[in-house]
């Protein structure tokens, strides 16, 4: 029986958003701290949520669970990308490359997925709120959280094994600042078929399915808001989904075009740029989108807003 793994490159070098020397001290200093206030923006939602009893709602269940897989999904992608710009060494191992593979397509679509039950939730909010106490129970959310989480780990899993029957005997630099799967597919000397054929079919269930379910909400939350008298309870009404939308315009607009079309289609320079933002600018967005324009985190919890604000 032939080997699962018939590689014989032993690790990859990450080549990174610039080859130019002068450039690296400049990466660092950006990323570095694009990296703290992402980790730090996103640990202060979590410590507010959890520390103010009026935020223990689904709502915000849902988001300091948003801001748990941001923190992660940056985790996994933008420190190798430090030590690798500090170390002056761009090499990362096999086994390495496949586990950030894992973990940033298990992060990556966990943070859609959860977009999509936040999106749920403001639907019943707005739209069933004499049945939202029943329908958002505790369960229920606990039940959804684990059916994200399960989700995103098969769809994470299955790509990591089809990736790990490929053999890599041509070259091993990856035009790229972390272990993505279409750029590891397009070094791969193998037939990747079989692996087109799952990211377009997975991909496509992971980003269209909670985007349609987004879409859908939304649809009806409209026709529901534009149907109230009162301009205040419209006003209040939009406000709880605009911090919400806002994201959901940010993380699909850059994660689509890249995971939907076939690795032949890609441009290594826009890839690279969109990864940047679906990776580092939006979840470092998200501490300041949810916590400056919605009002019961600025209301209910005064230090958060003034440190993310500075």
């Amino acid at each position: 029986m032939d080997r699962i793994n018939q590689s014989s490159v032993t690790e990859f070098l990450l080549l990174g958003l610039s080859k130019r020397p002068e450039q690296q001290p400049l990466l660092f200093g950006i990323f570095m701290g694009m990296y703290l206030v992402t980790v730090v923006g996103n640990l202060l939602i979590i410590l507010a949520i959890g520390f103010d009893s009026h935020l223990h709602t689904p709502m915000y269940f849902f988001l300091a669970n948003l801001s748990f897989a941001d923190a992660c999904f940056s985790s996994t992608t933008v420190p190798k990308m430090l030590v690798n710009i500090q170390t002056h060494s761009h090499t990362i191992p096999y086994e390495g490359c496949l586990a950030q593979m894992h973990f940033f397509m298990t992060f990556g679509a966990l943070d859609d997925f959860l977009l999509g039950v936040m999106a749920y939730d403001r639907y019943v909010a707005i739209c069933r709120p004499l049945h939202y106490s029943k329908l958002m129970s505790p369960l229920v959310c606990v039940v959804l959280l684990a059916a994200c989480w399960v989700l995103t780990n098969l769809a994470a899993l299955l790509h990591t094994l089809l990736m790990a029957r490929l053999s890599f005997c041509a070259g091993n630099s990856i035009h790229h600042f972390f272990c993505d799967v279409v750029p590891l597919l397009q070094l791969s000397c193998s037939d990747t078929s079989t692996n087109q054929v799952a990211l377009f079919t997975v991909g496509s269930m992971i980003l269209t399915g909670p985007l349609s379910l987004i879409i859908l909400s939304y649809a009806y939350i409209i026709s529901t808001i534009l149907g109230v008298s009162s301009a205040p309870g419209r006003q209040k009404a939009f406000s709880t989904c605009g911090s919400h939308l806002t994201i959901v315009f940010l993380f699909y607009g850059t994660a689509i075009g890249v995971y939907l079309f076939p690795p032949s289609s890609h441009s290594g320079v826009k890839d690279r740029i969109a990864a940047v933002f679906y990776t580092v600018v939006t979840p470092m967005l998200n501490p300041f989108i949810y916590s400056l324009r919605n009002n019961d985190m600025k209301t209910k919890y005064h230090p958060l807003s003034y440190l993310l604000r500075f």
